[in-house]
This record gives C-alpha cells, sequence and structure tokens, in this order.
C-alpha cells in the first residue's frame, strides 16, 4: 500500500515540483440497502480502510494532467474547458468527470495535476470508482476554497459518475466515501441526504465482518444496471409515486397487485422490502442485538438473487458455505454481477468459515477468491 508520503514523491517526480497537499478517500461496504439510493430510500454503508490517495497541485491556465500508479496507461493531459461526457477516457473520466461537474455548478476550477494510488479492489464493487471522485473533490475544494461541504461534494461526484462517465449510480458510494466515520457505520436516507451515524464495532462484540470478493468483474456501464433502474421508475409511475421509497411496507401487497409487468412487480418488491430491512437493522442495532442482524443479511441475498436477480453462481455459493458453516448471516453487496459479498461471523468462526468458503471455491473451480475483514473506517481526509 503507498502510503501519502510515497504518493507525494511520485507525484513530485513526474510533474517536477512538489504536490500542494496529499488526500486520501475510501472505498465502501454496504451493510443493507441494495439499489435502494436511486429510489430516495435507505442505505447503510461503511467505509473501509482502503483508499485512494492522491497527490495534487493546482494549475491556473487551464489544464489537467491526471497519472495512476496503478494502471500501466500513460499520463493524461486535458484542457478543463474541453471537457465533453461521455468520451469514455478510462480511468482518468472519474477524476476529469469531477472537474467538469465542479465547474459546470459554477466553481471556478481552472486545472491541476493530480497523481493517484487506489489499494480499493476495482470490480469488486467495493466502490473504487466513487474513492477516486471523492478523492479529487476534496482535494480541488480545498485547492480553490470552494467552501462545499462533504454531501455537497458527494453530490457532485455523484453527478460526475452520472452525467460525465455515463453510470447512472445513486449517492450512497460517494457520501459513504465523503462521510464515513471510524466505527460506525452510515444511516443514509437518499431523500434528504441527512445521516446518521451509528456505531458499528462489531470487534468489541466479538464478531466480524468478513468482505469475500469473488474475483468476478461486475461492470456497471453495461447496461443491466439501468434497465433496473428503468424498471423501478417504471414501477413508481404506475403506482401513482414518485419513488419507491413513497411505498409503504404494509402497503407492499396491494401495490404489487397493481403491477401488470412481471419484472417490474419483482423489482418494486424488492425496492420496498430492502428499505424495511435497512430499519429493521437499525432496530436491531439501536437495541444493541447486532447478532439478529445476520438473518436480515442473508434474507436480503435472497432478494437480490431471486427479485433483482442481480447475483451470480459465485455469490451465491459464499452465501450457502458460509451460513452452512455457521456464519451469523451473509449476501452479495454492491452492483451485483460479480464483486463482492459480505459474511457476518462470530470472531472464533472466521477461520472455519473462510476456510470452508476457500474450499467451495476450489471443488466449484472458480478463482480463489480475496477475503479480509471490513473494518469501519474514516470517510475522505487531507493526509498531507
Amino acid at each position: 500500500m503507498a502510503t501519502a508520503s510515497e504518493v507525494a514523491a511520485a507525484f513530485e517526480e513526474l510533474y517536477g515540483r512538489a504536490p500542494d497537499g496529499v488526500w486520501s478517500a475510501p472505498g465502501r461496504v454496504n451493510l443493507i440497502g441494495e439499489y435502494t439510493d436511486f429510489n430516495e430510500g435507505f442505505v447503510m454503508p461503511l467505509a473501509l480502510p482502503h483508499t485512494a490517495v492522491a497527490a495534487v497541485a493546482r494549475r491556473d491556465d487551464g489544464v489537467l494532467r491526471l497519472h495512476s500508479a496503478d494502471i500501466g496507461a500513460p499520463l493524461a493531459e486535458l484542457r478543463v474547458a474541453e471537457l465533453t461526457p461521455l468520451s469514455d477516457g478510462g480511468w482518468a473520466a472519474y477524476p476529469a468527470g469531477v472537474v467538469w461537474a465542479l465547474r459546470e455548478a459554477g466553481h471556478p476550477v481552472t486545472g491541476a495535476d493530480l497523481h493517484l494510488s487506489s489499494t480499493v479492489p476495482t470490480g469488486a464493487g467495493l466502490s473504487s470508482s466513487a474513492a477516486l471522485e471523492v478523492v479529487t473533490a476534496c482535494a480541488l475544494n480545498e485547492l480553490f476554497g470552494l467552501g462545499l461541504t462533504r454531501p455537497e461534494l458527494a453530490v457532485l461526484a455523484q453527478r460526475a459518475e452520472n452525467a460525465f462517465v455515463g453510470v447512472p449510480c445513486g449517492v450512497m458510494d460517494q457520501m459513504a466515501s465523503a462521510c464515513g466515520t471510524e466505527g460506525h457505520a452510515l444511516h443514509l436516507d437518499c431523500r434528504d441526504l441527512s445521516i446518521r451515524q451509528v456505531p458499528f464495532d462489531l470487534a468489541a462484540r466479538g464478531m466480524r465482518l468478513l468482505v469475500v470478493d469473488t474475483r468476478v468483474k461486475h461492470a456497471l456501464g453495461d447496461g443491466a444496471y439501468a434497465e433496473r433502474r428503468a424498471g423501478c421508475e417504471e414501477g413508481a409511475r404506475v403506482l401513482g409515486v414518485s419513488h419507491l421509497r413513497d411505498v409503504a411496507y404494509e402497503d407492499l401487497s396491494a401495490a404489487l397487485s397493481r403491477l401488470p409487468d412481471e419484472r417490474v412487480r419483482r423489482y418494486v418488491r424488492h425496492i420496498v422490502s430492502d428499505d424495511h430491512r435497512v430499519e429493521r437493522v437499525i432496530g436491531l442495532l439501536d437495541a444493541g442485538d447486532v447478532r439478529a442482524i445476520g438473518p436480515v443479511l442473508t434474507e436480503g441475498h435472497a432478494s437480490l438473487r431471486d427479485d433483482l436477480r442481480i447475483s451470480c453462481p459465485e455469490l451465491d455459493l459464499v452465501v450457502d458455505t458460509a451460513t452452512a458453516a455457521g456464519a451469523l448471516g451473509a449476501r452479495m453487496t454492491g452492483g451485483g454481477f460479480g464483486g463482492s459479498a459480505i459474511v457476518l461471523v462470530e470472531s472464533e468462526d472466521a477461520e472455519t468459515v473462510t476456510k470452508s468458503v476457500l474450499e467451495a471455491f476450489v471443488t466449484a473451480g472458480f478463482t480463489a477468491p480475496r477475503i479480509f475483514p471490513a473494518v469501519a473506517s474514516a470517510g475522505a481526509r487531507r493526509e498531507i
């Protein structure tokens, strides 16, 4: 893992001058509430210790230079006045999109030099793109004295991904990266962006949350995510509400009976029930009954698998194997079609569950997964 000082030194070697500062922003894993964010519902992510670290220096000549230590691509040089949405700039589209979004919102960003190194696994459903967007936004906010709040930066980073990169994501990933707090999960209302930091110190209670990166790469720009979003919007339209968040869980059966399209009906059932699962998890955590959230996680996976249909054989194998080996609960997390699952275990069972999952992947002939603990960590911050 590259330290802030190492990224700063690499910046100086690359650009021939010292950076104005070094910032970091984490990836995230979502505890519960999937595809609910763009339905103005509830989510509960936590920031990971894995971060995107960026050394950045301000420029006032309209030039934007971007470089990543993680990708074998040459330095990208762009002009801020000529940034064009959906121009397929590869990884550089994410920081460039943030510059574009800031300028579109009227903020006088006149260029920058940026060098990045990230430990957030890409394609694992852990929001590597949001970490890159948020670290760029935080650096530019400070370097240009914009005075934007963390939630405002998260919304602009989301706009960069939606309108510039072309991925119709909700705001959860960017909010988790910008606003995460060590030892807490983030209860986010995606309608008004109100935040509640919920204590989530599993180690103190003898538990762990494992992330199982299946190494099956997902790409949310391939249309499947957009199709589900469109289906949710169609459900809201038929039901006469602005967003599915407005369908009460108690009224779900009646609402489903009004939806003739079986596909839309499944999507609506998932969204409304997953919003309800977030509320159940909050209630259990507030009551101190952390172990009881396990079955809610597993129930959420069944909904993602059967109603939203975004799981895959590797994710299902993680959940089935882990729960059979004694895990308290498990589910896929993130956009789906690969990526990662989370597994809640007693600390004493972590090794047994990990071994069972690894052996199951060998037996199935799948690529060995990467398994590591998810520890609720701090959000974006200046390092140097």
